[in-house]
């Protein structure tokens, strides 16, 4: 009976636990299916949220969300995380998302355009561990209270967001944070020392804020034990590094570079033993290298472009995984340590422009495999290393500017991987290596300023750009093997011992835009099919034993600029039709006849000499006037005085005719303030379309720019708006139109310090609005074209006081501008080009903070190896590059040209449309160059003092460089700012820059005892 008891006890008690582990299970499931439909149906409130957008087209009511892509789920169906990156979302984020979706740990809205403050209802995820809002449009300050994000949370990314103010001290309440990405935003404050208190951070970027005041490293910083990288390159950092810097022993990468850091390098930066990558480049550190170097995981060391002195430490042999070394443009003297020789893993040796001496150590390249071997502009001796090419990886070997000799190793006859060769103005001699002429990889090969000697080959590699052996002693003919060669875009012999003819072959390159031959022995006439030359820019053949006639089909070349035949034994006419030329000389030869009337100015006025049967109608060429000169002179000036009574007339008829139609236009001109206006913005905004269309009244023009007027309209919260009208015309609303979305789209997705900030854009069927930020200054050009030092004037109706610009202002103005045309250049992918760059089109803040406006012309490069070509050119005159005129090839170095003649007008004060009816600025700065006009009597007067001299010089070589005819030969943007940065102090523009070389590639020469521009640099 007991038994059986227990027996029934036992069952009974199993049933009621099999019963209660049901109930159990069910009120777990319901609930489960309870949290999954609430879940569900707040995702398709987001959805509704954001107005049905078509990329959220799956997520439907019969669907399972933990299946779609933008969700992340537990086993157990329970939403954690939420990525809605690259959706075009213009709305702010839901409100409800956290107080819905309760296991949120991961949130993802990046790469958008959501506008409003910090949004701090992700205060209301408790469970957030990552948040990245990078990529938007949000604006005002990171709050204080920041700290309360989730105590959970290891990763947040501000980045390139409109956010501005500094980093408050409520980050320090985020122990758990791990990453922190703030780069590519607005910030103007200092970070806050809470950010010490972070002591899990090992990831940290602050890059990229260049609005920041002078500001220094928190000291607690040096607290973060767990900090691998580090990135706050190009903040406008100042000061000496911590010396405690050394303290943050878990460091990998720390990049440091581009800022105002002065003093010395803490020698326990180099202690530590985690570090892999060091830049501190582009700073104004002082002082030596320390010598004790213990980073022996370090690979990339870049110190280059500082003030650095002393020697090359020895102990640098010691960084056995170093695969990068740059200490370039340093005042660095002593010689190459021979333990560099002997590292394993270094690709790329750059210790170019510095005072190096003594001979480079000959194992370089023999222990590595070597890529980059740049050491230009020193002072080394001796012969160059046999076995740089030992690994067969060599790319680049650049040692021009030394005093380098011997013959060249045998074994760079079999380097096949070798890109550029640049061993100009050196030493060298013998005869250049067989295998090296028909290097297959080979672009630059360029020699020139040595001793070699022999013949040039029959075959020359096919993919050759540049071929200059000029000031060499090559002798023998040009072979007629030169028709293979073609891809050489610059042929350069000059002062050589070349004989013969000029083969016909050389005709037939179909790149040629530069072909140097003068100073040789060669003899016989042109050849005949010179009119193939579509491309060539360049043509001196000067001192020669050439005869002939001068053929007309020269006149046909189509971009032909400089043209020198003197100093040959050219006989008959000169042809009577030539193209536009910067630069003739056909002086010293045996030409007859009239001179043709479009040469007969003061331009050409050297270019005929030494020509006994030529003669002019006047006596401005210095040569014998012709007969029927005085007569013909007579007439002509009759028929132009009457020429130009016609046009006067004309012009006053049109002037009637247009203030006509201006009035009547003024006077038919109606705002639409109806719902028809489309507003789109890009930030929060206290202003409404109403507001700013009520605004746009005659009494309110400032100015015209691009298609349209540009009004200052009154805001409530912003002050002043600077609102831009696209013309409303007809004929070109699909043209204006195609402009008007190109300057939204580009406007809108880019954001940087010196490029001008797009708050909004309106429109409806027959207007189109931009409303920008406003600036203080206006455009450059109402700057520079008022010559008058009176403390105020006017500029469309607005005072504007100190008009003449100073030197630093101009100065600062240059390099805010070419920072604007950097980043879009090298850091917008894919890069953009803007098309027309002018001083009309950089605007001024109040402390003179240039920035990049009116990008209705430019264009995004999908491809940016590739030329992209356009149905027509656009642009502004004086400003155009020539290869856009005659091909309409668009490329970043378009931009370059347009930005070197701003240069120009900022030292010489004068416009860009400078000269007479056959020259530019740019134009007569370079002709200026030719003559060898010292360049100090070519720069604006009214702002040139001695404390300032060597820089206007420096930067007017610049502007020449940058206008360069061939786009090879102009400098890249990035390499632009570099030079302008070199020029200027980091918090206030030097007055004088001193001993500094700045010849990289070679970029320019800059001698206090010689302001003359060295042609050959450019």
């Amino acid at each position: 009976m007991t038994t059986s008891s227990s027996y029934m006890k036992h069952h009974t008690f199993h049933f009621v636990l099999t019963l209660l582990f049901i109930l159990l299970n069910h009120t777990n499931s319901q609930s489960h299916s309870n949290q999954y439909n609430q879940e569900h149906k707040v995702l398709l409130n987001i959805k509704q949220y954001f107005q049905n957008p078509s990329f959220l087209n799956h997520w439907t009511s019969n669907s399972n969300h933990c299946f779609w892509n933008e969700i992340i789920c537990t086993n157990d169906d329970f939403v954690t995380g939420i990525t809605l990156s690259h959706m075009n979302i213009t709305k702010t984020i839901p409100p409800f998302i956290c107080n819905e979706l309760k296991n949120l740990t991961h949130v993802d809205f990046s790469s958008n355009f959501i506008p409003g403050d910090f949004p701090t209802l992700f205060y209301n995820c408790s469970k957030l561990v990552s948040l990245d809002l990078s990529l938007n449009n949000f604006d005002g300050k990171i709050p204080n209270d920041i700290g309360n994000l989730s105590p959970s949370l290891q990763y947040l990314n501000l980045s390139s967001t409109n956010f501005h103010g500094g980093v408050p001290d409520g980050i320090g309440k985020l122990k758990e944070l791990k990453e922190f990405r703030i780069q590519f935003c607005l910030l103007n404050d200092t970070v806050s020392d809470e950010i010490g208190e972070l002591l899990n951070l090992e990831y940290l970027d602050l890059s990229y804020n260049t609005m920041f005041p002078s500001w220094k490293l928190p000291l607690s910083l040096t607290k973060l034990e767990k900090l691998k990288v580090f990135n706050v390159y190009s903040c406008n950092l100042f000061g000496e590094m911590p010396e405690r810097i050394g303290d943050m022993v878990s460091l990998v990468r720390l990049d440091m570079s581009d800022n105002g850091l002065t003093g010395e390098i803490p020698s326990g930066l180099f202690l530590l033993k985690n570090l892999s990558i060091l830049f501190l480049n582009r700073n104004n550190l002082s002082g030596e290298i320390p010598s004790l170097v213990e980073s022996l995981n370090l690979t990339k060391l870049d110190l280059a472009i500082n003030n650095l002195v002393g020697k090359i430490p020895e102990d640098l042999g010691k960084l056995q995984n170093l695969t990068w070394l740059s200490l370039s443009m340093n005042s660095l003297s002593g010689v190459i340590p021979e333990s560099l020789g002997l590292v394993p893993s270094l690709t790329d040796f750059r210790v170019f422009s510095n005072n190096l001496s003594g001979t480079i150590p000959p194992k370089l390249g023999r222990s590595s495999k070597l890529k980059t071997f740049h050491v230009s502009s020193n002072s080394l001796v001796g012969k160059l290393p046999e076995n740089l090419c030992y690994y067969g990886e060599l790319l680049n070997l650049t040692a021009y500017e030394n005093s380098l000799s011997g013959e060249l190793p045998k074994s760079l006859g079999n380097c096949s991987s070798l890109l550029d060769l640049k061993i100009y103005s050196n030493e060298f001699s013998g005869i250049i290596p067989s295998g090296l002429w028909t290097s297959f990889n080979l672009l630059n090969f360029m020699i020139r300023n040595n001793k070699f000697k022999g013949v040039i080959p029959e075959k020359l590699s096919s993919n050759i750009s540049r071929f200059e052996i000029a000031n060499n002693q090559f002798s023998g003919r040009i072979p007629s093997g030169v028709s293979s060669w073609t891809n050489v875009v610059v042929f350069d012999a000059s002062n050589n011992f070349l004989n013969g003819s000029i083969p016909q072959e050389i005709t037939s390159l179909p790149k040629l835009t530069t072909l140097l031959l003068d100073q040789n022995q060669l003899n016989g006439p042109l050849p005949s099919d010179i009119v193939s030359w579509k491309s060539l820019v360049t043509l001196n053949l000067r001192q020669n034993q050439l005869s002939g006639q001068i053929p007309d089909a020269i006149g046909k070349l189509p971009v032909l600029s400089q043209l020198d035949l003197s100093e040959n034994e050219f006989s008959g006419k000169v042809p009577s039709q030539l193209p536009r030329l910067t630069n003739l000389n056909l002086s010293s030869n045996h030409l007859t006849g009239r001179i043709p009337g479009e040469f007969q100015n003061s331009v050409f006025a050297t270019s005929f000499l030494a020509n006994s049967g030529l003669c002019a109608d006047t006596p401005i060429l210095n040569i014998t006037l012709c007969n029927s000169g005085i007569q013909s002179e007579n007439k002509g000036s009759s028929w132009s005085i009457g020429l130009i009574i016609g046009l006067v007339v004309v012009a006053i008829l049109l002037a009637f005719l247009a203030s006509f139609l201006i009035i009547k236009a003024f006077k038919k001109r109606k705002h639409d303030l109806d719902n028809s206006w489309k507003l789109i913005s890009f930030q929060r905004l206290s202003f409404d379309e109403t507001s700013i269309v009520s605004s746009m009244t005659e009494q309110n023009i400032i100015g015209s720019g691009g298609y349209g007027t540009v009004y200052r309209v009154d805001v409530d919260g912003l002050g002043y708006v600077a609102v831009k009208k696209i013309w409303n015309n007809k004929k070109l609303d699909d043209k204006l139109r195609s402009s008007f979305c190109a300057e939204v789209k580009i406007l809108s997705n880019i954001r940087h310090n010196n490029i001008v900030r797009l708050l909004c854009c309106i429109s409806n069927d027959d207007s189109m609005l931009l409303v920008y930020e406003y600036l203080e200054k206006h455009s450059l050009d109402k700057w520079l074209r008022t010559k008058s030092k009176s403390s105020s004037s006017t500029f469309s109706g607005l005072v504007q006081p100190h008009v003449v610009l100073d030197w630093p202002k101009r100065l600062k103005i240059a390099i805010g501008a070419a920072q604007g045309l950097s980043y879009m250049h090298h850091d917008c992918s894919p890069p953009i080009i803007h098309r027309d760059v002018k001083t009309s089109n950089i605007l001024l803040d109040a402390q003179f903070n240039a920035k990049v406006a009116d990008f209705g012309l430019a264009r995004i490069l999908v491809k940016p190896d590739e030329l992209n070509t356009m149905s027509s050119v656009i642009g502004s005159f004086g400003y155009i590059a020539p290869e856009y005129v005659q091909t309409t090839r668009v490329t970043e170095k378009i931009d370059v040209f347009s930005f070197g003649v701003v240069l120009l007008e900022l030292t010489t004060g004068k416009e860009a449309n400078y000269g007479d009816q056959y020259s530019s600025l740019s134009e007569w700065a370079w002709r200026q160059t030719l003559l060898g006009i010292n360049v100090e009597e070519l720069l604006d007067k009214d702002v040139m003092e001695a404390s300032y001299l060597d820089e206007m010089c420096t930067v007017f070589k610049l502007g020449v460089m940058c206008t360069a005819t061939l786009p090879s030969s102009r400098p890249s943007m990035k390499e632009v700012v570099q030079i302008l940065l070199s020029l200027a102090e980091p918090l206030a523009y030097r007055e004088k820059k001193v001993g500094h070389n700045y010849d990289a590639d070679p970029l320019l020469k800059n001698s206090k005892s010689d302001t003359r521009l060295d042609v050959d640099d450019m």
